[in-house]
């Protein structure tokens, strides 16, 4: 059974008892677009206890607001009761609801025209009190009724407004966008955790560029991400980056961070120069240029604290530190040892790195040398040769007098760069050469 299926049946089973029941908000409107639904919502006049007496297998996730959970092999769809909001105090959810047993006042509670459509699926009938098939086709996201009442009952609906502009190519009507302009300082009354998950849709839907060009004229990026805003006018080394300024330059990497990239790497690519404003050194005279020195660094801690703001988890923040820190190595792999090269290419998940890289080139100075010169290493170079087992160990130094300590480790380390380098073939003369160092300590 796949999602639709399941949301048929359920508006079948509750139309056999006599309620209403409709496919409502994004299903319909992506069904309008001629795309595949990710997921299928119900609405019905049948309150909560009753679609769960009907559906056994079900969870009361929001019963409080109407929201049945019904789970069927795997597959799930949220079923909620018709309903109006009453107050909403915390800027993010309703003081309380009343249900209601028509479609037109649900509607009337949502947040954009083109979310606002109900369909029959017996039928294919498509419900529309809101006008939102005219917004669809005029490519206009607007909100249902006054838009700075639904931005205020619901703040994080300013960046929902803006991630649907992007995600289908469309416009923020007029208004709607005056409203989000107007209370984008408000924002920070959504959770941190709300606000990282609508960004990182925003970056991973496919439409990066356009998302972050949107909240920036929403004046919502300069709330939410300050560090991106201060990227504008910082300029860069025309040799190195003719395409302009930092954000510029940012904003074009979002333009090719391909759709579904991992969110570690969109937001890496996003942070990759966060760093540069305040490392930004200009030239001196004739025969210097502009400089960011360490801003590699700089950004690493930067996004960290970002990170930690939006409450991302520890893995998810040290990869995008990582990726932030490690980005201008690429620019020395062709001078690189062997064993230096093969723990750069070492690091955890390492392709996303070679793709920031890769992004990173596409963007300013288009030369993929070093980018090209790390993927031939790969391909060439066998993984036992890149993650070759360890040939001395912790206990073999012990057995050899050694107390583990500084010298201890640099000892291990020596022996692990010259089996890397191809030096130290097999364990004896890796044990030789232990000795030897074991015995000049």
């Amino acid at each position: 059974m796949n999602p639709r299926e399941l949301a048929e049946k359920i508006c079948a089973v509750l139309r056999a008892q006599g309620h209403q029941a409709y496919l409502v908000g994004g299903c319909v409107r992506d069904l309008e677009l001629g795309r595949q639904p990710a997921d299928y919502d119900v609405c019905t006049d049948a309150r909560p206890d009753r679609v769960q007496e009907l559906f056994p297998h079900s969870l009361a996730v929001g019963a409080k607001f109407g929201v049945i959970l019904v789970v069927e092999e795997g597959v799930q769809v949220e079923v909620a009761t018709f309903r109006s909001d009453i107050g909403y105090s915390d800027g993010r959810h309703p003081d309380r609801v009343v249900f209601s047993n028509t479609p037109e006042e649900d509607v009337r509670r949502r947040d954009f025209t083109i979310n606002g459509l109900l369909m029959d699926p017996a039928t294919g009938q498509v419900l529309d009190f809101a006008n939102g098939r005219a917004d669809l086709a005029a490519g206009v996201v607007r909100a249902i009724g006054d838009p700075l009442l639904r931005f205020e009952e619901d703040k994080l609906r300013m960046l929902r407004a803006v991630r649907f502009a992007a995600r289908f190519g469309f416009q923020i009507e007029t208004a709607t966008m005056a409203a989000a302009q107007s209370l984008a300082p408000q924002i920070t009354q959504v959770s941190p955790e709300r606000i990282r998950d609508e960004l990182t849709k925003l970056l991973t839907e496919g439409a990066a560029r356009r998302g972050f060009e949107l909240l920036d004229e929403t004046g919502l990026l300069a709330v939410v991400l300050p560090d991106i805003t201060r990227m504008k006018g910082v300029q860069q080394p025309p040799q190195y980056h003719p395409e302009g300024d930092v954000w510029i330059h940012t904003r074009m990497l979002l333009e090719g961070l391909p759709p579904n990239s991992s969110p570690t790497l969109a937001w890496g690519v996003l942070l990759h120069d966060v760093g540069k404003p305040p490392t930004f050194a200009p030239a001196t005279g004739p025969g210097t240029r502009i400089r960011f020195d360490g801003h590699a660094e700089v950004g690493a801690r930067m996004a960290e604290n970002i990170c930690r703001t939006l409450r991302f988890s520890n893995d998810e923040t040290e990869q995008v530190e990582a990726l932030v820190a490690n980005h201008m190595r690429f620019k020395d792999v062709a001078q690189m040892r062997p064993a230096t090269l093969k723990r750069f290419v070492r690091l955890a998940r390492f392709e996303e790195h070679l793709e920031l890289n890769r992004l990173d080139c596409l963007a300013s100075h288009g030369n993929l040398d070093s980018y090209n010169l790390v993927r031939q290493f790969l391909m060439e170079t066998p993984p036992e040769k890149v993650y070759p087992p360890k040939l001395v160990t912790g206990d073999d130094l012990k057995s050899l007098g050694l107390v583990p300590g500084p010298r201890f480790k640099e000892i291990l380390l020596a022996i692990e760069e010259a089996q890397l380098e191809g030096r130290l073939p097999d364990r004896d003369s890796a044990m030789r050469f232990a000795r030897s160092l074991s015995q000049s300590s």
